[in-house]
């Protein structure tokens, strides 16, 4: 059975998805956690780096995790452009909060550094990491950004910044498009019965995301039945 693992690093979350000796890490975290991260990588035999999304608070240790440990990284396709540059995806938000984390977002972009590396593996929807060990559907949750996924492992889903729990549980406060990304957050709505956890903040159930589209989703398939 497999086994998720929280490593906290600031106010940003990875992870490792361990069963029977063989485990991926999703996402990377920033570099002031990077030891404490490759401790545990080396601790559950790490094979695969996933990537939920190209920000660099998920993914400014993945090229030196790589040449530590010497194993491939995945991630959409969509989100390339953003490596070493995540400038290159423009970020919008609505709420005051939102605007805060923004804001900071931005600086952070500015001022921090992203080594860059070249993914060895483009992933997409339906891909499934049985291949490394962990029964894991890949999920495409555009909206955040273009390349966006999500990890499917049995009853939990793992969601990067798809959705987020920082302040409170709600919808990414942050978004490339906003409709896409509250599309995406109906689709885990949908989805029913989960644990979701998130690239920040603790774990928690699955719930109504994005009302109303929720709702126009579930009305379309009652009257297609």
């Amino acid at each position: 059975m497999v086994e998720i693992h929280r490593i906290p690093g600031g106010n940003v979350n990875c992870y490792i998805a361990s069963d029977n000796g063989r485990a991926i890490l999703i996402d990377t975290g920033r570099k002031s956690c990077r030891e404490k991260i490759l401790k545990m990588c080396r601790e559950y035999q790490v094979g695969l780096i996933v990537l939920t999304h190209g920000h660099m608070d998920h993914c400014q240790n993945a090229a030196y995790l790589k040449e530590a440990l010497h194993i491939p990284i995945a991630m959409s396709a969509k989100d390339m452009d953003l490596i070493p540059d995540n400038r290159k995806q423009p970020l919008f938000a609505r709420t005051f909060l939102g605007k805060g984390v923004r804001k900071i977002s931005l600086s952070s972009f500015e001022k921090d550094s992203l080594d860059p590396f070249t993914p060895d593996i483009e992933l997409k929807e339906g891909d499934n990491l049985r291949a490394c060990g962990i029964d894991a559907r890949i999920m495409e949750l555009p909206g955040h950004t273009k390349g966006s996924i999500g990890l499917k492992i049995g009853n939990n889903l793992l969601v990067g910044d798809a959705l987020m729990n920082m302040f409170y549980p709600t919808t990414s406060m942050l978004y490339t498009d906003e409709k896409v990304m509250r599309q995406s957050a109906a689709r885990i709505s949908r989805m029913g019965k989960l644990k979701i956890y998130f690239g920040h903040g603790k774990p928690l159930a699955n719930r109504v995301w994005a009302k109303e589209e929720f709702k126009e989703v579930m009305g379309r398939t009652l009257k297609s039945d």
